[in-house]
């Protein structure tokens, strides 16, 4: 069996448009005719630039390889062009192609991935949401109100959610780490004592940021939310800065690993004091390095949480990885229509978990026409960052990287 064909299909989600503003997903079929898929999470280039990266990155290192050859095909990615070197590209290109080759292997041996990297460990994986507005939430200014923050987190706790992830503290920008401001470091207390009243002890609270601070920033605003005891203090500065000095300065776990690739750059986080990685498997380097990272991770008595802002397929190869480590903290989850739809509903979150499925290969049928009837005809990148610098005068309003979409009706 070798690998033969590659298709790839650019689908923006519709309406809420939670995930990003496209995904880019992959279809890898063999000379035997069993087709597997995968998605390649966002990179630093346009979807249409991605496509050929995509393409010549299957043609140079995998095209007529045996689909069960993951090392082998990896190794050539990852040191292709004299580099050797995390490539955030190149390994975004690799990881969901990579996914593929598992879901071929699942499907040509009849089984669930997870029992081709270790068995099942687990049955079902923790499943935690960002809080997201109602439908009758005013938007922007959802993002900048504890109250109706803390509506959507009863909400979700009224589903099952345990954990409920939030990020009230500002934009990320292009200008890299900075201070708080004031304003920003008051409504994050806020955003956290107002979830934390009205969710009580059913819940985790997850606190997210996106790499905008400098490291005394980043250690100003964990001393301020220690008292509601997050769960986990996320990507508190830029992924190329030391976790060092912020994880020695706080009591709230660090968590990392969203824009991150390859054991090299998980290992550094270890060692500067992380404590839950999120690697997103569609950059991460795909399934098997997934494993190797929660080896990794079960090294220093720390856990995995896979990140999730795409779409389904990634959503269930991160679930496959969860039901075969022993270290699965929980898995970010999106649910909207579209998510379920695309996958055919064949994953599910039941009372805040997701069960585990025990079809062959990612377990998921995908609607491919569905995903070929929503094309990406924008210009945007998946997330994009502010040029502009933060205010100090007034609270920074942050909708996310990518726009909310909303039906006429709302």
């Amino acid at each position: 069996m070798k690998l033969s064909d590659l298709d790839i299909i650019e689908t923006a989600p519709p309406a809420p448009g939670w995930g990003g503003r496209y995904w880019i997903l992959v279809k890898v079929t063999t000379d035997t005719g069993i087709t597997g898929w995968g998605e390649c999470y966002a990179s630093s280039v346009g979807p249409a630039a991605m496509t050929h990266v995509i393409r010549d990155v299957f043609a140079r290192h995998m095209a007529e390889e045996n689909p069960e050859n993951i090392a082998l095909m990896f190794r050539r990615a990852y040191s292709a062009g004299f580099t050797q070197r995390p490539d955030l590209t190149v390994m975004g290109a690799f990881s969901g192609l990579e996914m593929a080759c598992w879901d071929i292997l699942g499907k040509d041996r009849d089984r669930p991935v997870h029992a081709l990297i270790g068995g099942r460990m687990n049955d079902r994986i923790r499943a935690y949401t960002y809080l997201y507005p109602r439908d009758d939430h005013p938007l922007p200014a959802f993002w900048a109100d504890p109250e109706m923050a803390a509506q959507s987190a009863a909400d979700r706790v009224a589903d099952g959610y345990t954990a409920v992830k939030f990020d009230p503290a500002g934009p990320y920008t292009i200008r890299g780490g900075h201070q708080p401001s004031l304003y920003d470091i008051d409504l994050s207390k806020q955003f956290c004592a107002t979830i934390r009243k009205a969710v009580g002890h059913k819940a985790d609270l997850l606190f997210g940021t996106h790499g905008q601070f400098s490291t005394g920033g980043a250690i100003r605003l964990a001393k301020a939310l220690e008292p509601y005891q997050p769960l986990w203090f996320e990507e508190p500065i830029p992924p190329d800065a030391d976790l060092s000095d912020v994880a020695a300065h706080t009591t709230i776990p660090v968590a990392t690993g969203e824009r991150l690739t390859t054991m090299a750059e998980f290992a550094t986080a270890l060692r500067q004091g992380a404590r839950i990685l999120q690697p997103a498997l569609g950059r991460a380097g795909g399934i098997w390095e997934g494993v190797k990272l929660a080896t990794l991770a079960q090294a220093h008595n720390a856990q995995i949480a896979p990140h999730l802002y795409a779409g389904p397929i990634e959503w269930a190869a991160n679930v496959q990885l969860g039901a075969a480590v022993p270290n699965i903290l929980m898995a970010e989850t999106i649910e909207t229509d579209f998510h379920f739809a695309l996958i055919k509903n064949a994953l599910t979150v039941d009372n805040g978990y997701i069960p585990v499925p025990t079809a062959p290969g990612l377990g998921i049928d995908v609607d491919e026409a569905l995903a070929l009837a929503h094309p990406y005809t924008d210009d945007g990148l998946h997330l994009q960052m502010q040029e502009e610098p933060i205010s100090y005068h007034a609270v920074n309003t942050f909708a996310g990287g990518a726009p909310v979409k909303r039906n006429p009706r709302a």
